[in-house]
């Protein structure tokens, strides 16, 4: 154990004494180092290496889901429904149009369930007066080949669409439809 020794009076101390001794004066303290074992570094690393890894992994997860959004925004390719209803667009432009002496061609409409139709009315037919059994069969053969051979209908005919013909008489009055399915193209 240390000696402190007073300035008053010189008498030595211990150095746990506040007061000397043979005085009574106040003795200096004395300044003692107090060593402590090093901190250890390596659980706050293990931490932050952790921390870092999983910000990494965040970051790469971000990442993905951000490029897979931005590809399905801008990148995919429009439905099938979507293109059909610009193709009834662009044929409504041009509507109503006069095909023969007969009929007109009125607008195309495409409708839920992979159906698209085009409206025509027999202006010279009255309801009353026509035969639409007979009007129906005839037409029917001669549409089912053009959906078959038409060029212009390979779209339709490879989305197994169904194409409608709504025929009504002059005086806007239903007569009948002919319904081409996939199976009667195919």
């Amino acid at each position: 154990m240390e000696k402190v020794n007073c300035k008053n009076c010189g008498a030595a101390n211990p150095e746990t004494s506040k007061y000397c001794s043979g005085c009574g004066y106040e003795l200096p303290r004395i300044k003692t180092e107090i060593l402590s074992e090093p901190v250890q570094q390596k659980p706050t690393e293990s931490k932050d290496k952790k921390k870092q890894k999983l910000g990494i992994l965040i970051g790469i997860i971000v990442f993905g889901l951000s490029s897979f959004a931005v590809q399905q925004i801008f990148f995919k390719a429009p439905s099938y429904d979507k293109v059909m209803m610009k193709v009834a667009s662009e044929l409504n432009k041009s509507c109503p149009i006069m095909v023969d002496a007969e009929t007109r061609f009125d607008n195309a409409v495409a409708l839920p369930g992979n159906v698209f139709q085009y409206n025509y009315t027999l202006v010279n037919v009255d309801k009353p007066n026509a035969d639409t059994t007979s009007m129906k069969n005839y037409l029917e053969n001669s549409i089912t080949n053009m959906v078959k051979t038409n060029p212009e209908m390979k779209y339709q005919r490879d989305h197994k669409t169904t194409i409608n013909y709504y025929y009504k008489d002059k005086n806007g009055v239903y007569l009948f439809i002919v319904s081409i399915t996939s199976d009667k193209y195919q």
